[in-house]
């Protein structure tokens, strides 16, 4: 069943990506193809070298920050990137040039908050800037926040929950006669650049993603072979067929092709400790033979 929803997902992701996108199974050189006319030459080059940045389990969601950027800019125009943020924050191309997350964002890599920024720009100018911002967290609905002055009962407000994310708050008289607001989850809504974001990021999967310019190919690496074949061994005893792992991981691209269709995410939660060991594989990190030894002990 968890595998159903798992792929009822990423038909819904191909679906928007191709409404988004026109790309029916969106890739890192269609992406790239895409952008380049958009953003030109140097933004494209210098957004890419971002991406070729980050470890490769890192590298779809740094593409799919990038086709979020795509698809706001088609929206907001390129003097966007230009554009400072309210006088405090630096022009996008300034965040490209120096690759900085700033506060309160520093959660997030450079392009994930540039993604961000443009998809709660494309949310504010589709629905106006929100009055406030809730956590969904909790699904409370009843006077999430103080009412700005002069609202009257009936009236819709817009409210931030989520980078792009906007839902209404309707403003309600009560028994007291004092007004509150109650939030509408019917009207959940995202801006067309954070709906790029996730749809490609499912759609296109983690990868491989090989990008130009890498010499030599960071995929065509060896991996340890006993690191792998514990890897291995471990998700067929917890229900991974044979065609999801492949025949063998030889190389960093065996590995992550593997973790793509395995859907260990829509598995049990221990299924987290075999996503930390793979991924320390991937990415070569010295954490290995304690995520190894992690996932023993589970």
């Amino acid at each position: 069943m968890r595998q159903a929803h798992a792929e009822d997902a990423r038909t819904e992701a191909r679906r928007v990506v191709r409404d988004l996108l026109g790309e029916e199974r969106p890739t890192a050189e269609t992406l790239i193809g895409d952008v380049r006319p958009v953003l030109g030459d140097d933004r494209t080059g210098r957004t890419l070298d971002l991406a070729l940045g980050a470890q490769l389990t890192r590298r779809s969601a740094e593409l799919a920050a990038i086709a979020a950027l795509l698809v706001g800019t088609r929206e907001l125009g390129e003097q966007w990137w230009g554009r400072s943020r309210g006088g405090k924050l630096p022009p996008p191309d300034e965040v490209v040039r120096t690759a900085v997350a700033i506060e309160p964002w520093t959660d997030l890599t450079a392009l994930e908050m540039l993604a961000a920024w443009i998809a709660d720009d494309a949310a504010d100018q589709l629905w106006g800037a929100p009055v406030a911002q809730v956590d969904l967290n909790s699904w409370q609905a009843e006077d999430r926040f103080d009412l700005p002055p002069d609202v009257r009962p009936g009236q819709r407000l817009v409210v931030h929950f989520d980078a792009g994310g906007r839902l209404d708050a309707v403003v309600a008289r009560r028994a007291d006669e004092e007004l509150g607001s109650n939030l509408d989850f019917h009207s959940l809504r995202y801006s067309r650049p954070a709906e790029a974001q996730w749809s490609w990021g499912v759609a296109a999967g983690l990868g491989p993603h090989r990008l130009p310019g890498e010499s030599p190919d960071p995929y065509a690496r060896e991996v340890p072979a006993g690191a792998a074949d514990v890897l291995r061994a471990w998700a067929m005893r917890h229900g991974a067929t044979r065609e999801q792992l492949g025949e063998s991981w030889r190389t960093v691209g065996d590995v992550v092709a593997a973790i793509e269709r395995v859907d260990w995410m829509w598995r049990s939660g221990e299924w987290f400790g075999w996503w930390r060991g793979a991924s320390a594989l991937v990415d070569d990190s010295a954490y290995l033979p304690y995520r190894l030894e992690e996932l023993a002990a589970g």
